[in-house]
């Protein structure tokens, strides 16, 4: 009967996060909250006396926040009764290096890379993350290759990216190693995390799993962080409310984003990173009382809506006949004689 259940529920959940508006509603609402913690993150960093060049500070700022996150959902675990403390070595192992990649690995990169480059290069370069994630599917999984469709969709997406930030800071051609090569590389660090992860989400709940990997993420950037010399001051009731929301809009994306990638091929999920700079760019001015109705925001989400309806749209008679293989392994797993 459990395993019956079990079956059913997996069904359930496949039925509900392949529709199609399901997931255009969700993946947009995760890049929506990813796109407002850029103007959270600016002021965050006001209320806590942060400079720009201050890395190990913002790395302790990014810690908190993920360690808080991860806490949070595994408390929400605990209370919805799921297996939080059922965990076997390898499941252990698998989160410790998820949480290490994907959380810890991926922002020093990231944040290193930003300091050494201008904020226009490295929200465009950071949106390459869609580019690997869909070419490391296209050699995993069988039903996401890629496709000319696929193919275009990605290119108007990352032209609209570009867009969006024309005209904020130079375009001029410049790399190095650790500017320009730190965000590079730290998208595809995040690219491959997410894989990675696509692939234990099939054995263990989401919940569990993100949690795990954001709280263990968080720990190691607190411990870098400080151990480069990086310190908080000035906490405040403000700034205790910004770092609560900040863990929490990444304790729903992160747990929505997982659970997306599980029941669905990586590039339909990942084109959608494409809205975070859009978002973020809105948001940010909102926040800054700037204006908003500028003909490159539209332009540029007209190019990435037009980019994501392209990935997204295909046969759903194929997609249905055609599931993940590791989505078909795991309901095996779960199935019993009886």
């Amino acid at each position: 009967m459990t395993a019956s259940a079990n079956t059913t529920g997996a069904r359930d959940s496949t039925r509900l996060f392949t529709q199609p508006k399901v997931l255009v509603m969700l993946a947009t609402l995760c890049c929506l909250l990813w796109g407002s913690s850029y103007p959270a993150i600016k002021i965050g960093y006001a209320m806590l006396g942060i400079t720009q060049n201050d890395i190990p500070s913002k790395l302790v700022f990014a810690g908190y926040r993920f360690v808080l996150a991860g806490v949070i959902l595994l408390v929400l675990a605990a209370l919805s009764n799921k297996p939080i403390f059922r965990l076997n070595r390898r499941h252990a192992g698998q989160l410790m290096l998820l949480g290490f990649t994907q959380t810890a690995i991926q922002y020093v990169f990231f944040y290193i890379g930003l300091a050494y480059t201008t904020g226009v290069r490295g929200s465009i370069l950071n949106s390459t993350t869609t580019f690997f994630s869909v070419l490391l599917a296209h050699f995993i999984y069988r039903n996401d290759k890629v496709s000319p469709r696929k193919a275009l969709g990605c290119l108007l997406g990352f032209i609209g990216v570009m867009v969006v930030n024309f005209g904020d800071g130079t375009l001029e051609f410049a790399f190095t190693l650790r500017g320009e090569g730190f965000i590079v590389i730290a998208a595809f660090v995040l690219s491959a995390a997410s894989i990675y992860g696509k692939r234990i989400s099939q054995g263990m709940d989401v919940m569990v799993m993100t949690g795990y990997q954001l709280g263990f993420g968080g720990i190691v950037l607190v411990a870098a962080g400080y151990a480069s010399g990086g310190a908080l001051h000035e906490f405040t009731s403000g700034s205790m409310a910004l770092l609560g929301y900040l863990a929490l809009l990444s304790s729903v994306a992160f747990t929505l984003w997982s659970l997306l990638l599980k029941y669905n091929p990586v590039g339909k999920v990942t084109v959608f990173n494409f809205l975070v700079p859009v978002f973020g760019t809105v948001l940010s001015a909102i926040c800054l009382n700037e204006n908003i109705m500028e003909l490159k925001n539209l332009v540029a989400l007209v190019l990435v809506c037009g980019g994501i309806w392209l990935v997204t749209r295909a046969p759903q008679r194929a997609a249905y006949a055609k599931p993940d293989p590791a989505i078909a392994n795991a309901r095996d797993c779960r199935q019993s004689p009886s």
